[in-house]
């Protein structure tokens, strides 16, 4: 392309070539440039105008600019509507979950101090402002139409997330505790004799009876299980062996140390299947019915002694029922929690 250049009629003509390509970069340029200047004089002179109210540029632009406005207004609040809806979805999951924790709590034996005082350690101050010193006065008339501060919806939405924040750590350290209670009982119950060590009904139990060799009265200190020779005697509680050997009276007996002073007496058993300083578990097979000792028939003596006091076995194997059932209503109510906590 040629562009001709002249500047009157006596003057040289001067003549411009001008490729394809420039004429393009030319025209682009054009167009970048008048892009820029429009969104110049939007920003800079039409918003402006609008803001400070300019006599006729507001009222030619206001209309189109608040359609705009109102559009994207609109478009955020519902936005902000479908947020605070699914934050409040949350809330009620969350609020149900705190109740199922605190009712777990109870059952683990956690009391409601504790959780109090997990609540006040977990507490903040919601703003820095200082409260006032005392409440306005009854007579202190205030009232007028309630019109919310811009952004208001998003602080809102940011105040439900924080209270959903801190809940959900209280519910997590909640369950924290409650499992921790939990395993300390589930210990204390391995290490006190909680099992029956014989299948089968007791035929003699603690307390003053006739001597079935004498026909005096006498204290019999501990329970009879009978039992065929050779049935399995397993161990009442987790502990260590101390003794497995003849023991006058017992015949061939065995004892096994609980810890803090809590012994098992295991008498007139055929056959020990376990040595001194034998760890054993609970329900560990020790030992075999027999008739060794002071004895009229196969049977298994067994002893519970604290401090070398004879204790009335039925007590313990009762506790022993009772944290099995708990044990289990624990275990069937930890699934639904986990699934809970997983939604």
């Amino acid at each position: 392309m040629d562009i001709l250049i002249t500047h009157g009629g006596l003057a040289r003509t001067r003549s411009m070539h001008v490729r394809p390509t420039q004429l393009w970069l030319i025209l682009s340029a054009l167009v970048v440039a008048m892009l820029l200047l429009s969104g110049t004089v939007y920003h800079f002179v039409f918003l402006k105008a609008v803001r400070d109210g300019w006599p006729v540029v507001s009222q030619i632009v206001g209309p189109v600019l608040g359609r705009d406005a109102v559009q994207r207004e609109r478009f955020t609040r519902e936005n902000l509507d479908a947020m605070a809806q699914k934050v409040g979805e949350l809330q009620a999951k969350l609020l149900k979950l705190e109740a199922v924790g605190d009712r777990v709590a109870g059952l683990a034996g956690i009391k409601p101090e504790e959780l109090r005082a997990l609540d006040d350690a977990g507490k903040a101050p919601t703003s820095s402002a200082p409260a006032p010193a005392t409440a306005p006065a009854a007579v202190d008339g205030r009232g007028g139409p309630f019109v919310p501060a811009k952004g208001q919806p998003g602080e809102q939405i940011n105040q439900l997330m924080s209270q959903l924040d801190s809940q959900a750590d209280r519910s997590g350290d909640v369950f924290v505790l409650v499992e921790s209670r939990l395993l300390t009982k589930r210990l204390e119950m391995l290490m006190v004799p909680s099992i029956a060590p014989v299948d089968g009904t007791v035929g003699s139990g603690f307390g003053f009876r006739i001597d079935p060799f004498n026909r005096h009265a006498a204290l019999h200190t501990g329970l009879d299980f009978p039992a065929p020779i050779g049935t399995p005697i397993h161990a009442a509680a987790g502990g260590r062996v101390i003794e497995a050997e003849q023991d006058g009276a017992y015949g061939l007996a065995l004892q096994i140390d609980h810890g803090n002073g809590l012994v098992t007496r295991y008498g007139h058993t055929s056959q020990i299947l376990v040595k001194p300083g034998d760890l054993v578990r609970r329900g560990q097979e020790v030992a075999l019915v027999g008739s060794t000792g002071r004895s009229t028939g196969p049977h298994l003596h067994f002893e519970v002694l604290l401090e070398d006091v004879p204790q009335d076995p039925a007590k313990f194997l009762a506790r022993g029922e009772s944290l099995d059932a708990a044990e289990r209503a624990s275990a069937a109510v930890t699934p639904a929690v986990s699934r809970r906590k997983s939604r």
